[in-house]
């Protein structure tokens, strides 16, 4: 096979919604000196350093989105019409348009038909065939067929009879690696998440600015007016939520509320209810306790709880239906605000958080959320050092309580985890991992017989601290 140099990433999904295929894209094309094509769906932006690199050309595939319009009655027949749709058009793109790639690196899942179309391209092309997986396809599809339809035994047979064809295989954590090879007859090498260099804490200037920024989207939503709502209304020109600018200073507000970013999907395997409930028990207990003190006690109870803004990032099915549910909980010291980000300012919203909490419960039991901070529970968290978990909305409630008790200067419990938090940060970033991994260099130096080095591990987190759900 000759030494083209040349790498395809392909995506069945919104390239902008992909980080960790974004960030292999990059580290092929920086580290590798691959000129590296991505196949994918459009709709939400890519990173910058995506866009602006001149070895990375991204080749957009229309979405049939007639699709979408065939009653619910012929929902069978629609999953074969809508897989053999993106099939042929997969076939076109990695047959014809791309040029001939010394590997194809793939996203697993969606399974149908992306490992078919993408093994007959690189048996075709003389390609090397890479799969990583970050999920089980056919568990995803029995959350809504039911784990005995037969479209998901179907799903599942195909799903481990083209894995099993790949050149080399990475996963995103021990268990799936011991499915794999146990179960499957797959060998994959793990590559934990890492952050890339654009992910960490947000500097003060970049705060303030970003705030100034999505002002707009933290003003009340139609039907909803609350605490964020009343302070937005009377704030000057230089001042935000968080922030304040007076001459060249910019000072953070001792009276602000507490950050607390989710990332979600807005699918099924992500119980946001738990996160709702869990407020509502925050601010019944946070107004218990100021309504239970007396007149001299009520400013120091105040300030003991803080306010909470939950934002949360992402797109998805479920999103309508939670954000109807959010309007009717009239809460009065928590608000919630639902936005999508740009890829730039995605990072920053994570760097400028107080917390991060987690909902995703894994669909197979072993993946982890690429949303937040790439934890499968057990293998990542470690529970009261850079994280806890949590498997209740009581508990959850609970967690919130401490954490957030003295906020902002005497929260010692907060502080703690976030110094726990920084230390894990601290041990692994994007680039130093692709460099300094054998296992990644292993994989791709097999897969490809080229000069790549190594395989890069991604992350979509700063270095805050975390709370997750816990897996059952």
């Amino acid at each position: 096979m000759g030494k083209r140099g040349r790498a395809c990433v392909v995506v069945l999904g919104d390239l902008g919604r992909s980080p960790r295929m974004q960030y292999h894209a990059l580290s092929l094309a920086r580290q590798a000196s691959f000129q590296v094509d991505i196949v994918a769906y459009g709709g939400s932006i890519p990173h910058e350093a995506v866009l602006k690199h001149p070895s990375i050309h991204i080749h957009t595939m229309a979405q049939p989105w007639f699709i979408h319009l065939l009653p619910k009655i012929l929902y069978p027949v629609t999953l074969l019409l809508k897989a053999f749709i993106q099939f042929t058009m997969l076939l076109w793109f990695l047959f014809v348009k791309v040029p001939a790639p010394d590997l194809f690196l793939v996203q697993n899942p969606p399974s149908v038909p992306t490992l078919v179309a993408v093994k007959w391209a690189s048996s075709w092309r003389r390609a090397a065939f890479v799969v990583d997986w970050h999920n089980f396809g056919y568990t995803l599809l029995a959350l809504s067929l039911g784990r005995n339809n037969v479209f998901v035994s179907l799903y599942r047979w195909i799903e481990m009879h083209y894995g099993k064809m790949a050149t080399g295989s990475l996963c995103v954590t021990k268990a799936m690696q011991h499915e794999l090879e146990q179960n499957w007859g797959v060998r994959a090498k793990v590559l934990y998440d890492q952050p890339p260099e654009f992910f960490r804490p947000a500097l003060l200037e970049e705060k303030h600015e970003l705030f100034c920024r999505v002002k707009k989207d933290l003003c009340h939503p139609s039907g909803v007016y609350d605490f964020i709502s009343r302070e937005l209304e009377n704030q000057v020109l230089d001042e935000t939520l968080f922030t304040t600018k007076t001459n060249a200073d910019i000072l953070l507000k001792q009276n602000r509320p507490a950050l607390v970013v989710s990332s979600t999907s807005w699918t099924p395997d992500e119980n946001f209810g738990i996160l709702l409930e869990a407020a509502v028990m925050y601010d019944r207990r946070v107004a218990a306790r100021s309504k239970g003190s007396d007149t001299a006690e009520i400013s120091e109870e105040q300030d003991l709880y803080p306010n909470l803004l939950f934002i949360i990032t992402g797109k998805g099915p479920e999103k309508e239906m939670y954000e109807e549910k959010i309007k009717r909980l009239n809460l009065k010291h928590v608000a919630f605000r639902t936005m999508w980000l740009a890829a730039e300012d995605y990072p920053l919203l994570l760097g400028s958080a107080d917390l991060g909490v987690c909902l995703h419960t894994s669909s197979s039991g072993l993946d982890l959320p690429m949303k937040f901070a790439q934890f499968p529970t057990h293998e990542l968290v470690k529970d009261g050092q850079n994280g806890l978990l949590f498997s209740s909305s009581s508990e959850l409630a609970d967690q919130l309580l401490v954490l957030f008790k003295g906020f902002p200067v005497n929260c010692d419990a907060l502080q703690s985890l976030k110094a726990g938090a920084m230390e894990t940060g601290s041990l692994g970033r994007w680039a130093t991992e692709w460099d300094e991994s054998s296992t990644g260099a292993d994989t791709m130096t097999l897969a490809a017989s080229t000069r790549t080095s190594n395989v890069l591990k991604m992350d979509t987190m700063s270095e805050n601290p975390i709370i997750a759900i816990a897996d059952e």
